[in-house]
This record gives structure tokens, sequence and C-alpha cells, in this order.
């Protein structure tokens, strides 16, 4: 191919840039598209998706690394597109391998990733330049970025691309593409046409309860209205400032694979402009909610681990101390509410309104806590776990929550014998199976008990791998107290699941009263919706308690609902004891899982609208 036939390789077909462009311009006041505009109609790929992942790793680096020194970057990106179709390598794995490729001259590097970009018609030539462009571009290539973020199957990589050059920008492209309900897509219009009023008030009116923003959402989310410089205005709406602090509590949660604060860039910003102005939001229990959850989260969560000046986040926590400690603000948790759900919250702020604010005159080399956030975003309840002062769970693993209080202090899993023992510490927010867990080794060696031999899966190839985790040497008295102190510590759990724990304790000394009507202890908890009502699930096999059971023979799972009636959790616990010594759980218990051929031929009735309570 002469030099003349290489540069016209791109021009025949319109650049996948200028279809997404010509498009966009289409849309009424810049709008930008939900779910992004279809790819136009493409030549296939000779061979494509017939390269494997190994082949791809050689192949691709063979063909893309000696044009990225060439000089000529019109010759360049016609033999980019040349050899990535003659090799029919899939774009997801080109992408991956572009992320690595060695990079001897970045000047003439970044000018072949702009040329592909701005010219490229072939789904791989683009996403070649969009990759050189994520480790290589500056300002100017954001618009580029931001249009082909629009294209289906480039978002993502434009985004990555877009997130180290203008966070705000790949914020709204991500927004825009998966805005799907009412609220969210005016938010974008409005960051589309940079209509600032139009954005706070699309701020102020969208919904951030858990099942109506993810934490990934809340961060983008932020991003997109540039949070911080939101708050900094003078004066600054009460429902903005509210709102400000639900992104951030929902960006905290540990539902998720990470925590999304510790990926938001100006997240010590945004605390330090809402902590700033807290007074000025109207004392309320949602609001009390919202400042204490901040606070839980500074004082020994993910915020904690956040690049804070020295002493500025114990400011900002005497900040919110100061705060919510004023009469107006204590107040608001004296009064009783009749509903059980603003009950439930009310009591929760009560006992968790003194953690975050606890004084300590020494350092401690390790503290355990256990935790329980906002009920009114329900999720976990986890036995977070300082290290010289900083959240190891959210540092060391990020993928899930450190374990409940029930499988790590309740079952004395914490504590140091001179027998080591491996402990699991936290467990991915899918399953293990899926994204593994966080163990590590305990065991006693004279005056001093150690932590080591850690185990926990790599970080995946977007994320940079977490600190290596050294070796933990605690002085063994100091260890034995804390552990007995976090222990018998109870007053982070409400009656529900005090209820749960003291008939666990009293299954577990005395197993058969369940085996005695052929079931098998699963778990004994609280409800997630409604954590007033502690439950106990079992498992029915026939012939269990004769140990005659098949591995492969009938099973059922029942779940015995114990709705908090008010009485105190020890006589609660001990009539429920009770009650399975004399009753068989199986009359009372509901059906909760199994096979429906099961529970028909063993006469219980299938779980369904009329008997699921």
């Amino acid at each position: 191919m002469s030099a003349q036939e290489e540069r016209r390789a791109l021009a025949p077909r319109q650049s996948l840039y200028d279809y997404a462009l010509q498009l966009h311009r289409a849309e009424p006041d810049g709008r930008l598209p939900q779910g992004g505009y279809p790819l136009p109609d493409l030549p296939p790929r000779q061979g494509e998706g017939n390269l494997g992942w190994t082949e791809t790793q050689v192949a691709v680096p063979e063909a893309i690394v000696p044009l990225l020194t060439e000089p000529d970057t019109t010759r360049a990106a016609a033999q980019v597109h040349r050899r990535l179709c003659a090799l029919g390598a899939r774009d997801r794995y080109v992408r991956r391998v572009t992320a690595e490729l060695p990079v001897a001259d970045e000047t003439t590097a970044r000018a072949l990733g702009r040329r592909l970009t701005r010219a490229g018609t072939s789904t791989a030539a683009v996403t070649v330049g969009i990759g050189l462009l994520a480790r290589l571009g500056e300002p100017e290539d954001v618009p580029y970025l931001k249009v082909l973020g629009l294209l289906r199957g480039f978002t993502a990589p434009a985004v990555e691309a877009l997130s180290t050059l203008d966070c705000s920008t790949a914020a709204l492209v991500w927004l825009a593409d998966c805005a799907s309900t009412r609220e969210l897509r005016h938010l974008v219009d409005a960051l589309a046409g940079r209509d600032d009023e139009a954005v706070h008030r699309g701020l102020s009116a969208l919904p951030l309860g858990p099942r109506a923003a993810s934490p990934s959402q809340a961060r983008r989310i932020a991003e997109a209205v540039r949070l911080a410089d939101v708050l900094r205005r003078d004066p600054v709406d009460p429902d903005l400032l509210a709102q400000a602090g639900r992104l951030l509590s929902r960006m905290t949660s540990v539902r998720d694979y990470r925590s999304e604060v510790l990926a938001y860039p100006h997240a010590v910003a945004a605390y330090d402009a809402l902590v700033t102005r807290a007074a000025q939001l109207p004392p309320t229990l949602d609001h009390y909610a919202i400042l204490l959850s901040l606070a839980l989260d500074l004082h020994s969560g993910p915020s904690a681990l956040l690049d804070w000046p020295p002493g500025h986040r114990e400011e900002l926590l005497n900040t919110l101390e100061s705060v919510l400690h004023t009469p107006a603000w204590a107040a608001v948790l004296a009064v009783e509410p009749t509903d059980p759900a603003l009950r439930h919250r009310t009591h929760w702020a009560r006992r968790a309104t003194g953690q975050p604010f606890t004084r300590r005159t020494e350092p401690t080399r390790l503290r355990i806590e256990p935790t329980v956030r906002d009920p009114a975003d329900p999720d976990v309840v986890e036995t977070r776990i300082l290290l010289d002062g900083r959240p190891l769970v959210p540092e060391a693993f990020g993928r899930g929550s450190a374990n409940s209080p029930e499988h790590l202090l309740d079952s004395g899993r914490l504590r140091a014998t001179d027998e080591p023992h491996e402990v699991q510490l936290a467990e991915a927010y899918c399953t293990e199976g899926c994204c593994g867990a966080l163990y590590v080794t305990i065991c006693r060696e004279g005056n001093h008990v150690v932590w080591r031999d850690w185990s926990r899966p790599p970080a995946p190839p977007s994320q940079q791998p977490p600190p290596d985790l050294p070796e933990y040497r605690f002085d063994a008295a100091a260890y034995d107290a804390e552990i007995t102190r976090a222990e018998n510590d109870r007053s982070w759990a409400w009656p529900a699941r005090t209820t749960a724990r003291l008939i666990t304790a009293g299954l577990r000394a005395r197993p058969e009263l369940l085996i005695q009507w052929d079931a098998q202890l699963g778990w004994v908890g609280t409800d997630y919706t409604n954590p007033d009502t502690t439950q106990l699930s079992f498992v029915f096999r026939p012939g269990f308690a004769a140990g005659h059971s098949a591995e492969d023979g009938p099973w059922l799972q029942f779940i015995w609902n114990l709705p908090d009636d008010g009485t105190p959790p020890q006589e609660r616990a001990e009539a429920a004891l009770q009650r399975l010594a004399t009753a068989d759980p199986k009359r009372y218990a509901k059906v909760a899982g199994g096979r429906r051929e099961d529970a028909e031929s063993l006469g219980y009735p299938w779980p369904g609208k009329d008997n699921r309570k």
C-alpha cells in the first residue's frame, strides 16, 4: 500500500466521531441520549472474535507498538486500522491491552490517539485511540471523548479516559447513559444545558434513597454537579445541604464492590463545605440522621482514609458534635414517634450518637467498633477494625464490609490462643466465591498477639492494588482487654438483635431443640426490611434426627418471624426456646425455600401471596 493509499484508508467512511457529533447536534438544547446512540452499520472485520485473550495479548502489541513512534500520524492511524481489522480481536480485549502498551514517545503516541479518536472508522481503532488518551490525554481532548462516549459501546472507555481529565464531564456522560428516572433525566438535561439554577432545582428534587440511587450513582451526581462548589455558594439552600449529606452518606455505603467516597476526588472539599454549614440545616430527625451518619464514617469508616490535612478530620467531627449537642438538635431525639420506622430510627440515633465523638487520651493499636448504619438506608451491621486509628477493611480489602459482631465477637473468633487459627474478617459484597474475602491468622506468641499470613484476592486491573499487609504485633494484655471489651459491649444492639443473639446462644448450648424436629439451624438474625422482627431460619430434612436423611432427599427451608412485642429480649428468647422445646416449629414457621415438589409431597404450603407472613 502506498503512502497516498494509506492516507485515504480512513476517508471513505464517516468517522465514528463525526457520526456521533452529527447525531448530538440534532438534539434539542444539547440533550444527551439515554443509553447512547447506536453504532452505524460497519463492515464486518475479518475473523472477528476468533482471537482469544492470550493471543490478543501478543498480537495487538506487535501490531500497535511500532506505530506509536511513527511521526506521520495519518499513516500510522491507517496502519492501526488495517492491522486491527486483519487481527479480528474483540474490542474489550483491545481495550485491556492498550492500557498496558509500552509508550516510548508520549507526544507521538498522544497525537496518534487523537488521530484515531477523531478520524477512526472502526470500533477497534477508536478503542485504541481512547485507550491512549486515557493515559496521555490533555484538556483539549475532553470534547472529543465526550462525544464518543455518547455511542453505545464507548461510554465506559470514554468515561474512564475523561475521569482523569474532567471528572464532571465524565460523570455527566455516565449519568446520561443510565438516567432512567424522570428526576435524573431532568438533572442531566439541566447539566447539559449548563443552566445552574435548573441544576440546583433538579438536585433538590432528586430521590436519593437506597432504592433510588446506588453508591456509584451518588458519586457521579456529586461529580457532575460539582457538589463542593454548590455548597460554597452563599447563601446555600438547606435542601441542597441535606441532599449533599445524602449523597456523601450514600457514597459511604458498604453495599457495593468498593466505597465510592474513596473514588470521589473532591470528597474532602465536599465534607468541609457541608460540615461548615451544618448548623444551617433545620433540626429534624432526617437531618440528624444524615449528620450522624457522616460523623460515624469520618470516625471509623472509609471516609477516615481520605487525604485529610493534619487534624482537619477531627475538627469536622468536633463541629458535628457541637451542632448535634445543641438544645434544638438534642430535642429531636427526645420525641418518641408513633410510626415504627421513625421510632426505630430515633432509637438508633440515641444509641449511636456518642460513638463518633468518643475522645481517647492515648492512641490505641487496636480498636474494635461494632457499627450500625442509619436504618432508613438498610445495610449490614459490621465490626469495624481500626489498626493504629485507620479502618482496616476498606483500606486493605475494599470489596465489602467487615463481618458482623455475631460472626467475629460472639463466636470468639478474634480471641488469641496458642494454636494459630485463620479468621475471615470480611467478605466481598457479592460472595466470597465470586470476589473473595479477607482472612488473617491470629496466634499468641508469649507476651504478644500476632496477626499474620493475610489472604485476599488481587485487585482488579482497573484499580490500584491495596497496600501490602504487614505482620501486626499487639501487646497481649492490651489485646485481650480490647477483645473482652468489644465482646461485652452491647450498646450498639437493638432489642430484636439482642433477642437473636440470645436465641443463637441457647441453640448452640441445646442443639437438640431443633434436631428433635428433623430440623437443622440455618441462622438467627433480624429481618432486613423490618429490623424489629427477629428471624430464625432452619432446614427441615425428613429423618435428620435419626440420621436417615439423604443429601439428595427432600428438604425445605423455614423462617420463623418473631416481631418485637416490647417484652425484654431475655424473656423473648427464653419463650422462643421453650416453644421450640415443646412444639414442632414447622407448625408456626413458614416455608421460605427449597423445592415446590418437596413442599407439596410433605404437606406444606409453598410461599405465595397469601402465606408469606
